[in-house]
Order: structure tokens, then sequence, then C-alpha cells
């Protein structure tokens, strides 16, 4: 009996309900299957990463049945196989191409506008760290090349200008003109002049064309204040008077700013920009390394629509000001990984106001060595209706009592990275109480807590009866997405075979557990079989006959990470080529028995295989990146 017909529409709506990677296996079936699975629901934002080959001409072709799409094309250079494919894509794609960015290229300025002119619906350009465009500082320097780029580029929405060292002031000019409508521009890592003469009463290299000046900096934002939202400024050496005169530009209203690495801004001037631009929702102050808490202050007062921040390695910030920082009601994202003096106390205080609080759906807390158990224990009441994300690598002195916690009370978590907290053990994933000497075997109750009816930063006493009680195992994060436990290496099989049973796990770090087996690797490849991404360096129990049995269950695996695995030889190359014809990353670093010969084949055998990393693997020293 035949299968009756479904309409396209009916395949497709079936097919929503899929992982993306199983999608693109199930457009394979057959033609309905394949045509449903090109529904618009399914093509949005779309972008194509591939080098310049002879293969990528055929495949720009077949692009142009496409509606839109973005283009990442790497290695580009002066050849002709260069200039062909740039002349391929905007043959085919022209006005269709939304996105385009060239990495790692060398490209030359006549291929370059012998292809823009095309590309008429560009929304997003990515020039980051195409030095070969503007080293001569020629770029745009013909009346009639302007005129075609700013007829092509009148709708750009989004420019990226990062890592350009020579980026002078006419090309920046003669390339924003064409550009009217910008709401987004990024010179990270950019060579900006941001220091004033003040015998001359301008910026130091103004007039050169060797570096871009504050001066055309603030007439680009003066210019196009209107429309420009989001400014990323991270790694220049931006001076707090610089800071001051952009937060003040008449008109602009800036949504998205980044000052990452930005190391001379002070308190002050970033009172003075909180003042001015208070309608930022996103803003990332990483590394900063002159902040205190006086920014903290700052942010908390006048920031009311913030939505994500960034302190991270802002080393001076402490938990003063925290408190506060937990009344703006839509911050959702908080990042204070490595702010070492930071211990929670006032991020539990300010959750536990009477105020409205935030709803924190990420959290940070990366290398914050002063967290202890009884803060983790009141955050994870605190904001376990919302948190989905939480990172607390190297906060060395939990123990398994938070892990209790996490399992018993962030039901919602999608990520958990708990990453050199050496203190945990089996006992905490497994949710069970380690047995000591005064344990009664009949006392089978647990004691009612205080803090369960109403959240507070529990005192010793509480924690002491908590130990008490078994908790919930961390079976309980059923919708866990990615899963970081290198270095705790107290755990043993025990926990793992038991426990990391997620089947919407997708990134799984082991790397650095020695007393994890063959065991441990086979009950997770049956347990987590969405994983992409799976470290299980420096694990020396982990052997060729673990890896036979778990990577036929893996077939989505794109990255795998054995560096050190001194069991793992050969054999485990020839079951890679096998079964994981995903594959794009492999470390087989000081893999004493994986040898060059191996690593040369497997590349012709794996289609997707970018990137293999083989450092003194068999006494050789080198990187496959294909």
């Amino acid at each position: 009996m035949e299968s009756p017909y479904l309409p396209t529409e009916i395949i497709s709506y079936i097919l929503s309900f899929l992982h993306v990677t199983d999608r693109k296996e199930a457009s394979l079936v057959c033609k309905s299957w394949y045509d449903a699975c090109q529904d618009h629901q399914f093509q949005k934002n779309v972008t194509f990463k591939f080098p310049v080959s002879t293969s990528s001409l055929d495949f720009i072709c077949a692009l142009a049945r496409r509606p839109r799409c973005g283009l990442v094309i790497s290695h580009l250079d002066g050849s002709s196989l260069s200039r062909r494919v740039l002349l391929e894509v905007g043959l085919h794609l022209g006005p269709r191409l939304d996105r385009l960015a060239l990495p790692g290229s060398s490209i030359t300025e006549a291929s370059l506008l012998g292809l823009l002119p095309h590309l008429t619906g560009l929304r997003k350009l990515d020039l980051q760290g195409l030095d070969s465009l503007f080293m001569s500082g020629a770029f745009l320097s013909r009346e009639e090349h302007r005129r075609q780029v700013q007829n092509a580029l009148r709708n750009l929405e989004e420019l990226d200008l990062s890592d350009l060292r020579y980026l002078s002031d006419l090309s920046f000019n003669r390339l924003t003109s064409c550009t009217p409508r910008l709401c987004s521009l990024s010179l990270a890592g950019c060579h900006i002049a941001f220091e004033f003469d003040p015998y001359r009463g301008c910026p130091v290299g103004f007039g050169s064309s060797a570096l871009v000046s504050l001066r055309n900096l603030l007439s680009l934002l003066q210019k196009q204040a209107s429309t420009l939202h989001s400014l990323d400024l991270s790694r220049t050496s931006i001076t707090p008077e610089s800071l001051r005169s952009i937060a003040q530009v008449p008109g602009l209203r800036l949504e998205d700013l980044s000052l990452r690495g930005c190391k001379e801004l002070t308190d002050y001037s970033m009172e003075i920009l909180c003042k001015h631009q208070n309608g930022l929702k996103r803003l990332d102050l990483s590394a900063c390394t002159e902040l205190t808490s006086r920014t903290v202050l700052a942010v908390a007062t006048e920031l009311k629509e913030l939505r994500s921040l960034s302190l991270s390695q802002d080393w001076k910030i402490t938990d003063k000001g925290l408190a506060e920082l937990m009344t703006l009601p839509c911050l959702r994202s908080l990042d204070l990984s490595e702010c070492l003096h930071v211990s929670g106390a006032d991020l539990v205080k300010g959750l536990s106001s009477p105020q409205p609080s935030v709803q924190l759906e990420t959290l940070s807390l990366r290398n914050c060595a002063y967290i202890r158990d009884a803060v983790m224990f009141s955050l994870t009441q605190l904001l376990s209706r919302n948190l989905r994300e939480l990172d607390l690598t190297s906060c060395v002195c939990l123990t398994d009592l938070s892990v209790h916690a996490i399992a018993t009370y962030l039901p919602a978590l999608v990520v958990l990275r708990l990453s050199w907290c050496k203190e945990i053990s089996d006992w905490g994933l497994l949710g069970m109480v380690e047995p000591t000497k005064d344990c009664d075997p009949r006392d089978k109750e647990p004691p009612i807590l205080p803090f369960q009816e109403k959240p507070r930063l529990v005192t010793e006493e509480d924690l002491g009866a908590f130990r008490d009680q078994e908790g919930a195992s961390l079976l309980a994060l059923r919708g866990l997405q990615e899963l970081d436990l290198s270095a705790c290496s107290r755990l043993t099989d025990t926990s793992i075979t038991q426990v990391l049973r997620f089947p919407d796990l997708q990134r799984l770090s082991l790397s650095m557990l020695p007393e994890i087996s063959d065991d441990s690797l086979v009950s997770v490849a049956y347990h987590c079989r969405s994983l992409t991404s799976l470290a299980l360096s420096h694990c020396p129990q982990i052997s060729d006959q673990g890896m036979a049995r778990a990577l036929p269950l893996l077939h989505r695996l794109q990255h795998l990470f054995l560096a050190c695995c001194d069991t793992v030889t050969n054999e485990t190359l020839s079951i890679i080529a096998l079964h994981c014809d995903r594959l794009r990353t492999l470390d087989v670093s000081m893999c004493k028995d994986i040898t060059v010969h191996q690593v040369d084949l497997l590349q012709f055998q794996l289609p997707f295989l970018e990137k293999v990393q083989c450092r003194f693997a068999n006494g050789a020293d080198f990187t496959v990146v294909l």
C-alpha cells in the first residue's frame, strides 16, 4: 500500500520540528522532502561559507535559485580564479546578496570594485582585516568609482572595518560617504588618533593619511546620528576625553556600544556616557581595567533599558554597586568573569530586595574565586525562573552542595560550565549525600528548611541541614545543550555513566578527567546522540576500543578533541573516517601513536574537515589547515 500524498506545506510543517542538521539529511530522501526544505521559513538569514576553488564556481551558480542569502568567501587574492569567483557572485547573485564577508583574503581594489556595483541589495559588508585594500591610501580615490559604489551601498546597514592597520582619514571618508544609512559600524582594533595636540588644537595625526582621526569619526556620527545605533571601538586607544565627545554628539542615540579592551577609560568618562546615552541596551566594558564600582553605580542609575552588560576582567570592580544593578528591569545577561574581588553577596542582596529585580537569563562568574556555596545556593533560588546559561568555571571553592542547588532550582538551564571546580565529585552529580561516620541510616526524612519558604542568603546552619538531605541529580536539567566538566578530577565512571543522559546535549567537555574510561565514553555516546562537539583531551583511559563503540552512534559530531590520549592510535582515525563524515575539527596533539601519514589520509576521506591539530603527534609538530 502506497503512502498517501502530502502537500508540501504539510511536509514543511512536520520538518520544522527537526534539528537543522536532521532537516538537511531529510532533504536528501526524496524530491518532495527536498522541496519542503526549501520553504521560506527555513531559508531566512542563510549564510554560505566556502574558500576560493574551482568547485565553488558551480556552487555559486546553484545559489542563483535562492531569493536571498549571505556569503563568507575566504582566501581571495589577486589570482584569475579569485577574480572569476567574484565575477560569478556579481552575475548570479547580484541584488539578492544580503551579506558579504571576505576573511583571510588579500583582495585587490580592482576586484572588489568590479563586484560591489552589482550588490545593490547588500545589507552587511565585512572588510575586517583586508589591509591590502587600504594600504595604498588610494581606495575609492576616483569619482566614478565612488558614484558606482554609492549607488550599490545606499541601503547598507552594517559595516565592519575591524583590524585595519592602514585605514586612513581619506579612505574612511570616501567609503562612509557611500553608506548614508549605517546602523552599525565596527572600528575594533583600528589605529585611530584620539589624542589631542594642545599646541595645534587638533588630534595627533590629523591632516595625515596614516590614521583615522577623532574629528572625522565625530563628523560621521553627526551626519548619521539618526540611523547609527551600534558602535564598536574595542581594542582602540580611545581616551576619556574622546569618549565624552562621542557620547555628547547631538541626536546620537546608541543602543549597542562595545569598548572591550579600552584600557584608558575612567569612571568619570563612563558617568558622562551613561548620562548622555541612557538608551543603551548592550554595553561591553570587558578588560577596561581602570574602571571601578563607580561605573557599576552609574550604569545602574542611568541605563534603565540595558539588557546585556559585560564587566569581564575589570579587576578593580568589587561587590559595591551590584545590588543596585539587580534593580534594572530589562537586564538579561551579566558577565562578571575574572572580576576577582566579587563574592556575589551583593547580587543576592539586590535580588532579595522588594523592588522589581532583573530576570537574568545568562550569568557568568568565571574565575570569581570568592564565590562560595552559601551565595550560590541563594542565587539558584532567586534566579530559578529564567536562568538558562551559567558559567562557574574556576570557582574553585564550590562543592557538591552547589551542584545539588543547581540541579534542584535551575531546571531551565541550557548551558552549564563547571570546569576546574575541583571539589565537585560523583556525589554532587548523582544528587546524593556522601556518607559520614556521624550519619544515622534511620534518618530518611529530610528536614523542612527555612529557605524553602523564602529565598535568602543561607547560613552555615542551613548548609549543615541541606547536607543531610538528598538533592536532585544533574539529570533534572533535561534541556541541557552544553556541559563543561573539564578538570573536575574527582569525577569517575560512576557518575558519568549514570547522569550524563541528555538527548539535546550538543557540546560536552570531559577533558582532564583521569578516572573516566571507555565505559563513560560509550554511555555518553548512547545517551547523548545530538553531540556536535566532544572534548576528551588528557583522558588517559580512553582507547581505540571505546572510540570504536562510541563514534558510530555520534552521527552529528563536528568537533572532536583527543589531545594527550596516549592509548588512542591510528585505528581511531580509521574509525573517524568511517563514521564521522561531518567532522570539521580534530585535535590529536601529543598522541604518540598517531602518524602523520594517517592524518594526511584522513583529510582526503572527510569532505568537511577544516582543521587537524596534531602538534607532537608521533613526534611531529604541525597543524593541518584545510
